[in-house]
């Protein structure tokens, strides 16, 4: 019998960005979220060297930039995303110093102790909470900053339903004070953390997603591959609107001593 679900490593990569292009964001947050993590950040200037990591289309990276000097460096996988980034920035007319390149999280073009803030909302889980903190610290300056968010559980325990979604989904999700722990561990200096609003899942990411959803459908309607996804992406939504008070995103801000 095949299962009612896929699970969300199933489907094609290509598929995937293609369906998140369309949207602002690819992950739940929203500008007043950036700006509250930002503002526990301190010591930027023009000199400054900033990467967010995982940027898909850019759309935090541009708040970021509106409210931080210095240079900023987006770094994502998938040239789409980048494009988009790249074209955000033109409008903006920030290109001379924010710059989106195609590349890998856990392959990084910088020199070592070159940034001052490392940032990455909703895309750490790619290659691993505690591996991506200790990877990442090589890159920063002593003083630097990380600030990332991360899927993580609110209560010790919770239904079966939504444990076992997740154990599928990203296995490294854990509570807040063992993910803190890992960040102190990494070689941190745990500087804040805090749980974002149901509204960065709700109205920035799953509202929006409704009208692409029925325009993904459309382009694929014979794909039994796409219709799957949407499937999948829906799935997700129910779970979080049922189980939100179980689970959510945190945004872990340390400092590099």
């Amino acid at each position: 019998m095949e299962k009612e679900n896929k699970s969300i490593h199933e489907f094609d990569f290509s598929l995937i960005a293609e369906y998140f292009s369309n949207l602002q964001r690819q992950g739940p947050g929203s500008p007043e979220v950036t700006i509250k993590a930002l503002s526990f950040i301190e010591g930027l200037s023009t000199d400054s060297r900033i990467a967010d990591l995982g940027c898909g289309s850019g759309g935090q990276t541009m708040v970021l930039a509106q409210y931080t000097p210095g240079k900023i460096a987006g770094i994502d996988l998938f040239p789409l995303f980048i494009d988009q980034f790249n074209k955000q920035a033109e409008q903006l007319k920030i290109q001379d110093r924010v710059q989106g390149i195609s590349g890998s999280m856990d392959d990084l073009p910088f020199q070592p102790e070159e940034l001052d803030l490392i940032w990455s909302e909703g895309a750490i889980y790619n290659i691993g909470f505690e591996r991506g903190l200790s990877y990442w610290r090589n890159f920063l300056k002593k003083g630097g900053y990380v600030a990332v968010s991360e899927a993580s559980w609110f209560t010790t325990e919770r239904p079966a339903e939504i444990e076992t979604f997740w154990q599928d989904a990203y296995p490294g999700i854990d509570t807040i004070p063992n993910k803190v722990a890992q960040l102190q561990k990494a070689g941190y200096v745990p500087i804040a953390s805090f749980v974002l609003p149901e509204n960065c899942w709700i109205e920035h990411f799953y509202t929006p997603q409704a009208e692409a959803q029925e325009v993904f459908l459309k382009k694929y309607a014979a794909n039994k591959n796409a219709a799957d996804f949407i499937a999948n992406q829906r799935h997700e939504e129910q779970l979080y609107m049922k189980y939100k008070a179980y689970y959510g995103y945190v945004f872990y801000i340390g400092k590099k001593l």
